[in-house]
């Protein structure tokens, strides 16, 4: 590739960096359906020249514009006033989804011409059959449905400027916080309709600036500590949560998952029309024991660590002095914790679990557990473990991260077993677990051996008291 190319070519985080300073400079306005698209316009360039803009629909008409200068965001801000309600309080949050109204709608020019929309969806399946039909070959095809789902350009900027709009929420509790779009929003694997993954990214918050820090002092901030960095996580995105439900325009249905194992909140923009899963730059690091690939990586190929069994790669550092023990300061009764709410939360039904990477991966087959043989990959160590295990296994890992939840509630008594002696109680002794707890009355003899014939693997049908066959299911 000649020099003048690869000048061309921008690094990912570049392009990211563009990305983000034009949704700085842009705002998102909820229009009348029958606004004049040179008057919306006019009004908005006496705040600044306009480099960009395009209109589309999803809860009504919206517009996209961009400024040419950040300056002008300020100046159209401090113009716009806060809509006063007969029946409703508003809450004054200054943001940058506006909306525009006529102030006489009667001296619109009846029947002209609506402004012209950007598609933000995808096509109808009749639309999709009709676009299929009408192509030449079946490589028209192909390009067909490519052009019919790809992202547009315009539709990424409306994932940025979304970004940007729940950045200024967060940036007032971080300021320096950035937003990020990430997977398919950006990978350019993304199709239009798809969620909007974006993570709370808050390095940029804590770093020192050398060139304010000078002479004999260091000047640090006060801050309040928490045992680790996934519990900072929960309380970070359980606030930024609330804010999101309580005053941030547009956004809907928000749900705060704090408990899974990446901590997340989801919402619904109506503004953009996306779903939105807003996480954060969460590493439960450094992690404790070495993956089987950097024991591989530090091997000596030429001494005794050197192994190849049957075709199959199985080298592996055997001097344990020459592993740098883990820098993990967390306290064994979090990892504990973690380890059960990890595995409580576990996907069992979609993702394996890669031993020689130390990540989880899509399932190759339908076992009900899957866990990759680390030297012979392409068999699963677990094949033999039922699905009615698996079952009880994930209960008793939520069981148990719920019993030791308790236990930083409550104080420890010489009388009471607690911590690891009350996650070794027998069923319906000491605690109560969260399974249990939902029951609420026992079971009756007949359920009783209904289940017995369940988990026996007898088949077995039953009827209730209406009459209808009933069913046993598996999760």
């Amino acid at each position: 590739m000649c020099t003048e190319d690869k000048t061309l070519q921008k690094k990912f985080s570049e392009v990211q960096k563009e990305r983000r300073e034009q949704a700085q400079r842009t705002v998102l306005i909820h229009c009348p359906n029958n606004i004049n698209e040179k008057k919306f316009l006019k009004y908005l360039s006496q705040h600044g020249p306009i480099s960009n803009h395009f209109f589309y629909e999803s809860f009504g008409l919206y517009a996209v514009v961009e400024f040419c200068q950040k300056d002008s965001i300020n100046s159209l801000q401090n113009g716009t006033h806060t809509p006063t309600q007969s029946t409703e309080a508003a809450i004054p949050f200054k943001s940058r989804f506006l909306n525009i109204r006529l102030k006489n709608p009667s001296s619109q020019i009846s029947g002209q011409p609506f402004v012209q929309t950007n598609n933000q969806l995808p096509p109808s399946s009749k639309k999709l059959f009709e676009l299929l039909s009408c192509a030449e070959s079946i490589d028209d095809q192909v390009n067909t449905l490519l052009k019919a789902f790809q992202l547009t350009e315009e539709n990424v900027r409306l994932r940025h400027l979304t970004c940007s709009l729940i950045e200024d929420i967060a940036a007032a509790y971080f300021p320096s916080c950035v937003i990020r779009p990430f997977g398919s929003s950006v990978n350019t694997f993304g199709k239009l309709g798809c969620d909007l993954d974006m993570f709370l990214d808050l390095d940029e918050t804590g770093k020192l600036d050398v060139h304010k820090n000078t002479g004999n002092f260091s000047m640090e901030f006060q801050v309040k500590n928490v045992p680790s960095e996934r519990i900072a996580t929960q309380k970070i995105l359980s606030v930024i949560g609330e804010c999101l439900d309580n005053f941030g325009p547009g956004c809907v249905g928000v749900q705060k998952i704090l408990n899974a194992r990446c901590p997340l909140v989801r919402f619904s923009h109506q503004g953009s029309g996306f779903q939105c899963d807003l996480t954060a730059n969460n590493r439960r690091s450094p992690p404790i024991l070495p993956t089987l690939d950097s024991l591989k990586s530090i091997a000596d190929w030429d001494a005794e660590d050197r192994c190849i069994l049957e075709g199959n790669n199985c080298t592996f550092i055997r001097d344990m002095n020459k592993i740098q023990p883990s820098g993990n300061t967390e306290t064994l009764e979090l990892l504990l914790k973690e380890f059960f709410e990890y595995f409580g939360n576990f996907a069992f039904n979609k993702n394996s679990i890669n031993i020689r990477q130390g990540r989880e991966q899509n399932k190759p087959d339908s076992s009900p557990l899957h866990i990759q043989n680390p030297f012979e990959t392409s068999l699963n160590i677990s094949k033999n473990v039922s699905q009615n295990q698996l079952q009880k296994f994930v209960e008793l890992a939520r069981d148990s991260a719920w019993i030791l939840e308790q236990e930083d509630k409550d104080q420890p008594s010489s009388r009471q077993p607690w911590g690891l002696a009350a996650l070794l109680l027998p069923p319906g002794a000491g605690h109560t677990s969260l399974s249990r707890k939902k029951k609420k009355k026992p079971m009756s003899e007949k359920f009783k051996g209904l289940l017995a014939s369940i988990k026996s693997g007898s088949p077995v049908s039953s009827t209730d008291a209406g009459g209808k066959r009933a069913v046993s299911t598996q999760t």
